[in-house]
C-alpha cells in the first residue's frame, strides 16, 4: 500500500500536523459522539458529530462506516494526542462557521426581523429591551392582581 498523501500528492508519512490543512484519512472507529480518523501522519483525530455533515446528524452511521476514506480539515491540535477534525469544513465551498440545520430549532434566529436581514448589536439590544419591558409589565400586572389591585380600601 502506498504511503498516505496530501491533496498535492506529497508524502505525509513523516510530517507534522498542520492546523487548517485538508488531508485524506481513513475512518477507524465510530462512536455516538463522533468518528475517529487515522491521518497520514499515523496519528488519529476525532471528527465530532457536529462536524460530520452540513445536515443534522442523528446517527453517524447514516453518513460514515469504518474503513471509509474521507477528506478532513484539521481544526485543532493541542500538541499532545488530541486532534480535532472536520469533514464538513473540508468540503469545497464550506463555511467554517456554525451551521443551520433544518431539523433543529434555531434559538435567536430570524424572529420578527424577516429572512435575510442581518441583525446587528443595536437591533438585538432594542429587541431585548422591548421584551424585558413587556415581561416587567406582565409581572407588575400579575403582582397587582394578587395584592387586590391598586388603591384597595382596607
Amino acid at each position: 500500500m502506498p504511503p498516505p498523501t496530501m491533496e498535492s500528492g506529497e508524502n505525509l508519512a513523516d510530517t507534522e500536523i498542520v492546523v487548517g490543512a485538508v488531508v485524506e484519512g481513513v475512518v477507524t472507529g465510530i462512536t455516538r459522539f463522533g468518528a475517529f480518523v487515522l491521518l497520514p501522519s499515523g496519528k488519529t483525530g476525532l471528527v465530532h458529530i457536529s462536524e460530520v455533515a452540513d445536515a443534522y446528524v442523528n446517527d453517524i452511521k447514516d453518513f460514515l462506516k469504518e474503513q471509509d476514506k474521507v477528506k478532513v480539515k484539521i481544526l485543532s491540535f493541542d500538541g499532545n494526542q488530541k486532534i480535532g477534525l472536520s469533514i464538513r469544513q473540508a468540503q469545497p465551498g464550506a463555511s467554517s462557521g456554525p451551521r443551520r440545520s433544518e431539523g433543529r430549532p434555531s434559538f435567536g434566529g430570524q424572529g420578527r426581523r424577516g429572512p435575510g436581514r442581518p441583525q446587528n448589536f443595536e437591533d438585538k439590544l432594542a429587541r431585548f429591551m422591548k421584551d424585558s419591558e413587556d415581561k416587567q409589565a406582565d409581572l407588575r400586572r400579575h403582582h397587582d392582581t394578587h395584592r387586590g389591585g391598586k388603591g384597595r380600601a382596607l
